[in-house]
């Protein structure tokens, strides 16, 4: 069988921290139309359900997004398989407060967060909750404490950070043991290496990429022609203005080659590429389309042998990112 086809992935595993998920996970904000396709209840159950059945276990969501449906769907489908599956969702921006683009990490929101959340997702427990972005208003070690609480109160299994510098993981990390880090990552975003991952290894913290398809230019769907509806969140990112998307095709023309030499798919390669950086790296691609689901989990089955990968890094090495990833509003964001 080649890359290209099925693979079943229950056997492929990757450990965060002593937290164990499928090598390939779902990432669920897409279901919400955050790239302009929007898919309703229904067809959004129907999807998660699927990726289980092909082995995918580990499912990524928020109460932000949508906000709540797409916790809703993923509590839905996954309800009937509660115990087979690692269910990840995060708190952090003011949701309740009807602003759901301002950040709030305070104590007394992540309780409530969480609560909303155990209901949504028809569970008692969060497997992996995460600090959507860190809040400079609210001390590291004040979350970490609150979340501390949450897990000695059986409601959280493991705590997650999200979008945070090394300085804040270790912070978080000295008040309650983080399980994962979760932030962009693919052939044309690498600061994390260099920013995050000596910590990571360091402390025996696992690395959830989201993105790593570079929302979908390395699936071959984007090229220099592209243009992007007001509804689909690209239409905002500079990267993907048509001059950048223009100066940015010799990423995608790399990423193709490799594809022909392993019989895969671009963002197969995409997705190896992402795995073998490090055993401890789970990538969560989003989709909302059965087709690209099954081909993303078939991502397992490329391998790149050190060689290779050494290569292909060669061969990124020589390329230059045109345009910021994300638009400046949401890079005010970021903790760096």
């Amino acid at each position: 069988m080649t890359a290209k086809g099925h693979v079943h992935a229950r056997g492929n595993r990757r450990r965060l921290g002593s937290l164990e998920v499928s090598s390939v996970g779902l990432g669920c904000l897409p279901l919400v139309g955050y790239y302009g396709e929007r898919l309703d209840r229904t067809a959004s159950v129907a999807l998660i359900r699927w990726a289980f059945d092909r082995g995918c276990t580990f499912f990524d969501t928020a109460e932000v997004y949508g906000p709540y449906f797409s916790e809703e769907c993923v509590g839905e489908a996954l309800a009937p398989v509660r115990d087979e599956v690692v269910i990840a969702t995060k708190f952090g921006f003011a949701v309740e407060e009807n602003q759901p683009t301002r950040l709030n990490s305070r104590p007394d929101h992540i309780r409530r967060a969480v609560d909303g959340s155990l209901k949504r997702l028809r569970t008692d427990r969060i497997d992996l909750l995460y600090q959507h972005r860190v809040d400079p208003e609210v001390p590291m070690e004040e979350v970490a404490g609150t979340v501390k609480e949450l897990i000695q109160a059986g409601k959280v299994l493991h705590f997650g950070l999200s979008e945070a510098s090394a300085q804040s993981i270790r912070r978080a990390h000295a008040v309650q043991p983080v399980s994962a880090l979760q932030s962009e990552y693919s052939p044309w975003w690498r600061e994390p290496e260099t920013k995050v991952f000596p910590t990571l290894e360091a402390l025996g913290i696992g690395f959830v990429p989201y993105c790593p398809l570079g929302r979908g230019y390395f699936t071959g769907a984007v090229d220099e022609r592209s243009r992007f509806a007001a509804n689909d969140r690209r239409a905002t990112v500079p990267r993907f203005t048509p001059e950048n998307l223009a100066a940015n095709m010799p990423f995608l023309a790399l990423v193709r080659d490799w594809a022909r030499r392993k019989n895969a798919t671009p963002g197969q390669i995409a997705l190896a590429w992402a795995m073998a950086q490090r055993p401890w790296i789970a990538p969560i691609p989003g989709t909302t389309r059965i087709p690209h689901l099954e081909e993303n989990l078939g991502a397992t089955a490329v391998e790149l042998t050190p060689d290779e990968l050494r290569a292909f890094d060669e061969g990124l090495a020589r390329l230059h990112a045109r345009g910021a990833r994300i638009e400046p509003f949401g890079e005010g964001q970021i903790d760096h």
